[in-house]
C-alpha cells in the first residue's frame, strides 16, 4: 500500500449520515464491503458498503455510472449476493474501488451527496438492513495461531509438554466446514453427539453439555492462484482481501472424545458465525504494527514464512471483546457482560504466514476462501478467547463459574444465551474504525428451524 494513503487521512470528513460520531464503526475511513437488502422485502442481496448509520449499495452506483474509469466499469461486479466476482479481480482493482468510493463520499464532493434522487435508491439504513454471507466461501480453514491459547489448552490435557513440537515450526490449522458458516444474527443450536464421560464404559448419544464460543478474527482470499502455484509470503498482501470477526462455536465435550487422531470434526461443523462487514486490508493499514516478539531461543520461522516486512507490519493492532447476555438478563433488559477482553496484537503467525504456508504445497486458494485465526487469548484471565480457558483456573483445580448480574452462573454455555463479538482498531493519529459485531443466541438440541 503506498505511503500517506488519502483513503486512511484522519482529516477526511464525509456527509454520510452518522459518519462522524465519536466512536463510530464505520467512519469514512473504513468502507467495509458486506452483502445486504431492505429488511422484510425479498429483494435480491448486493453487495454494498458501511458508511456511518447505512449501508450503501454498489451496484446502484455502478449502474449511475459512479465507477467509470475504473477497473470494474466494464461489468457490475456488485449486482451479485457475494462479493467473490469482486474479490477475484485483485489488489488493484480493490484499490481503485475504494479510492473512487472514499472521493465519492467526502463532506466536498457534490456527485451522490446532492443527488437525492440517488441517495434514496442506494442508502439503506443499518437498522433497516438485512445482512446475508459476505462471500460464498467455498474452502473454509482455522488455524490455532495464537501461543497463549495454544499452551492454556495444552496445559489442560498435555500438563507435562503444552506445546507439541511443531507449533512454533508451522501455522498448525484444520480444513473446517464452510456449509456451516452463518451470518451474524443467526441462531446457532445445540448440537448433539457422541461424548464419553471419563469414569463412563462406552460413549453415548446426546446434546452437547460443554458448549463454548471461541473469539476468532478471520481473513479473506482475493485473488487466488493457481493450483501448484505457491504464494510467496511477500506477495501474500495482493491476495488477502479483508478481515471480519469469527465465532468457532464449539461442543468441547465432543470434542474431547473425537479428536484423537486427527483434529477437530463434528465439535466444530455444526456452525460458524461470522460478522457481516469485511474490512479491507488497506483500512488496517494504519493499524498495522510488528509481528508477534518471539521469545530467546524459540525457532526462526524457515525462509518460506519469512518477510522482513511482515516482521515489521505484519500485526493487526486490533482490540476484541466477548460479551454474554442470558435469556434472564435480555428479559430484565440488563446490559450484557463483558468477559473477554484482548488483543489481535498477541498472535504467534501472521495471516500472511498462515497464507504462504497453507499454499506452500501448492494448494489453490479460491477468491471467498476464508481463514479463521483461532482463538485470540492473552496472557492474563480476562483476555482468554473462549469459556474452556476462562474458566479453568489450572491444573487440578475446579473451574471458577462467571457470574451475570443476575445470579446466573456460567462454566459453558446454556440455551438462550446470547454470545456477541466486537473489535475495532484505534490509535493517536488515525481514525478509531470497527469491525461491527458478530452475535449469535445458542437455541436448545430440540429447536426448529
Amino acid at each position: 500500500m503506498p505511503k500517506n494513503d488519502p483513503t486512511t487521512d484522519p482529516a477526511l470528513r464525509s456527509w454520510a449520515e452518522g459518519a462522524g460520531d465519536a466512536g463510530a464503526d464505520f467512519p469514512i475511513q473504513n468502507l467495509p464491503y458486506g452483502v445486504v437488502r431492505r429488511a422484510g422485502t425479498g429483494e435480491p442481496f448486493r453487495c454494498a458498503v458501511a458508511i456511518g448509520t447505512s449501508a450503501l449499495d454498489l451496484a446502484v452506483l455502478h449502474e449511475a455510472g459512479l465507477f467509470a474509469g475504473t477497473p470494474v466499469e466494464g461489468h457490475n461486479v456488485f449486482a451479485h449476493p457475494a462479493l467473490n466476482a469482486f474479490m477475484g479481480m485483485g489488489h488493484a482493482a480493490h484499490r481503485a474501488v475504494r479510492a473512487r468510493l472514499s472521493v465519492l463520499l467526502r463532506e466536498e464532493t457534490p456527485d451522490l451527496r446532492d443527488n437525492a434522487a440517488l441517495r434514496d435508491r442506494a442508502f439503506i439504513p443499518l437498522a433497516r438492513a438485512e445482512h446475508g454471507l459476505p462471500a460464498l466461501v467455498g474452502d473454509y480453514t482455522d488455524f490455532y495461531a495464537s501461543i497463549h491459547h495454544a499452551t492454556n489448552v495444552g496445559s489442560m490435557f498435555r500438563p507435562d509438554n503444552p506445546l507439541l513440537p511443531n507449533y512454533k515450526h508451522i501455522p498448525i490449522g484444520y480444513h473446517g466446514r464452510a456449509s456451516s458458516l452463518v451470518v451474524s444474527g443467526a441462531s446457532v443450536r445445540r448440537p448433539s453427539g457422541q461424548t464419553k464421560a471419563d469414569d463412563a464404559d462406552a460413549p453415548t448419544f446426546g446434546p452437547c453439555k460443554l458448549l463454548d464460543y471461541e473469539l476468532e478474527v478471520g481473513v479473506y482470499v482475493g485473488a487466488g492462484n493457481a493450483l501448484g502455484a505457491p504464494i510467496p509470503i511477500d506477495r501474500a498482501r495482493e491476495h488477502l482481501f479483508g478481515v471480519s470477526l469469527v465465532n468457532d462455536w464449539s461442543a468441547r465435550d465432543i470434542q474431547k472424545w473425537e479428536y484423537q487422531p486427527l483434529g477437530p470434526f463434528l465439535a466444530k461443523s455444526f456452525a460458524t458465525t461470522v460478522s457481516p462487514w469485511i474490512v479491507p486490508m488497506d483500512a488496517l493499514a494504519p493499524f498495522r504494527c510488528p509481528a508477534f516478539k518471539r521469545a530467546a531461543g524459540d525457532p526462526s520461522p524457515l525462509p518460506h514464512l519469512t518477510d522482513a516486512a511482515d516482521r515489521e507490519r505484519g500485526g493487526i493492532d486490533l482490540t476484541l471483546e466477548v460479551h454474554i447476555a442470558s435469556k434472564q438478563m435480555r428479559e430484565q433488559n440488563a446490559a450484557p457482560v463483558r468477559i473477554s477482553h484482548g488483543h489481535f496484537r498477541d498472535m504467534y503467525w501472521t495471516f500472511a504466514q498462515m497464507l504462504a504456508h497453507h499454499a506452500s504445497n501448492g494448494c489453490n486458494m479460491r477468491p471467498g476462501d476464508m481463514f479463521a485465526s483461532g482463538t485470540v487469548s492473552g496472557t492474563t484471565p480476562d483476555s482468554r478467547g473462549c469459556l474452556l480457558e476462562r474458566t479453568w483456573a489450572g491444573q487440578g483445580k475446579p473451574r471458577q463459574p462467571i457470574e451475570l448480574p443476575t445470579g446466573e452462573k456460567r462454566v459453558f454455555l446454556e440455551d438462550g444465551d446470547e454470545v456477541t463479538l466486537r473489535g475495532w482498531c484505534e490509535r493517536e493519529g488515525a481514525v478509531r474504525i470497527g469491525l461491527g459485531e458478530c452475535r449469535g443466541v445458542v437455541v436448545g438440541a430440540d429447536a426448529t428451524n
